[in-house]
């Protein structure tokens, strides 16, 4: 209220010596304030949650194949002694060994992970979101006046 008789009164010093200097009349001065509104956005934190599917691992337990890794193991070890001899005796020794370790290797059971299913898991996590809102502000003032019957109107901003 101060700033209005504080910004107010010099307009009506003004209006209020124009007058008087010209002897003119006035009458119902009145201030009015104007708002506008206007969109505020505010942010909200919000907490959203989903479901996911999880895998379900199980270790599984495999028996070896001992045929398997002796076949390999003979071919890649016949291989070695024609290289390493020169001769069909080293290529009928490396195969017999390569026989040998290729079926202990290959009758050594396996283990290995694999998913047997899944479950439905609830996941949440916090995310920011912004809600409008309208909001009444101040716009500006007006000033309105009659001198000798004329109406005047001044705007200005406190």
């Amino acid at each position: 209220m101060l700033k209005t008789i504080v910004l107010t009164a010099p307009l009506l010093a003004m209006v209020t010596a124009t007058a008087a200097v010209a002897k003119e009349r006035i009458s119902d001065v009145v201030v009015f304030d104007h708002n506008k509104t206007v969109i505020q956005s505010t942010p909200v934190k919000s907490r959203e949650c989903y479901n996911v599917e999880v895998p379900i691992y199980e270790t599984v337990t495999r028996n070896g194949n001992a045929a398997g890794g002796a076949l390999l193991g003979m071919l890649i070890g016949g291989a070695i002694g024609k290289g390493v001899t020169g001769k069909d005796d080293g290529a009928a020794a490396g195969a017999i060994m390569g026989g040998l370790i290729g079926a202990d290797k290959g009758s050594q059971p396996k283990t290995e992970q694999r998913i047997t299913g899944y479950k439905q898991e609830r996941k949440c996590e916090d995310v920011m979101i912004y809600q409008d809102t309208e909001v009444e502000v101040y716009s500006h003032s007006t000033i309105r006046f009659y001198i000798d019957g004329k109406r005047y109107v001044v705007d200005f901003v406190k």
